[in-house]
């Protein structure tokens, strides 16, 4: 056994031992899933992980490992699995808990079979939020959050990036069954209704 497998043995015993509910969450940019994970959170006692929000909170930190993330965003590139993986098993290990939400993670074939090959844990099931590119586009550019990368030429990257990655990803888990289909362009309350349905009792493991 190479030493990279020995430590992510190391790192995953005490998190597989917790059996963790994992619920992978997709959706193009501007989709919602942000405020929907939010109300996940406070309603169902899940822990939100978002892979962008741990890959920009590592470019803060200034290190080497932030910079190569940083140019790899302005490029439009997807970040290597291993990165991001390792970001997440750290952050879930840290937070105590063992359900957990992955908010735009996987982004694509690789990163999917990276985190199960990884990790060892396959999703409960997966939260897609299903939204037109022109809703997206109204949102994002409507939102002043700040976030640079909010300009049209790039939303319009992004949304292309997104549907070109991700698609074969809901698609894999389609197959299985596993993926939980939800009409995003609808106002905030009546989403969470829907997603309120799909985390009732029958798919939570807390019971």
């Amino acid at each position: 056994m190479g030493t990279v497998e020995a430590a992510n043995k190391d790192a995953n015993g005490s998190l597989l031992e917790k059996n963790p509910s994992v619920v992978f969450v997709l959706g193009g940019p501007g989709s919602g899933k942000g405020t929907q994970c939010a109300n996940i959170v406070q309603n169902f006692g899940y822990t939100h992980l978002s892979a962008g929000d741990l890959l920009r909170a590592e470019i803060k930190s200034g290190s080497e490992n932030g910079t190569m993330i940083q140019n790899m965003i302005k490029e439009g590139k997807i970040v290597p699995s291993e990165v991001t993986i390792k970001l997440l098993q750290k952050a879930m290990q840290e937070s105590g808990n063992d359900k957990f939400l992955i908010d735009g993670f996987p982004r694509n074939e690789e990163n999917r079979a990276a985190f199960e090959k990884v990790t060892g844990i396959e999703p409960a099931f997966v939260l897609f939020f299903d939204c037109p590119e022109e809703e997206m586009e109204r949102r994002l550019l409507s939102r002043n959050q700040g976030r640079e990368d909010d300009n049209i030429e790039t939303i319009r990257k992004r949304f292309k990036v997104f549907l070109e990655s991700s698609l074969p990803v809901i698609n894999y888990y389609d197959a299985k069954g596993k993926v939980r289909k939800i009409d995003a362009a609808r106002p905030i309350e009546e989403v969470f209704e829907t997603v309120k349905a799909i985390f009732g009792p029958k798919n939570d493991k807390a019971d």
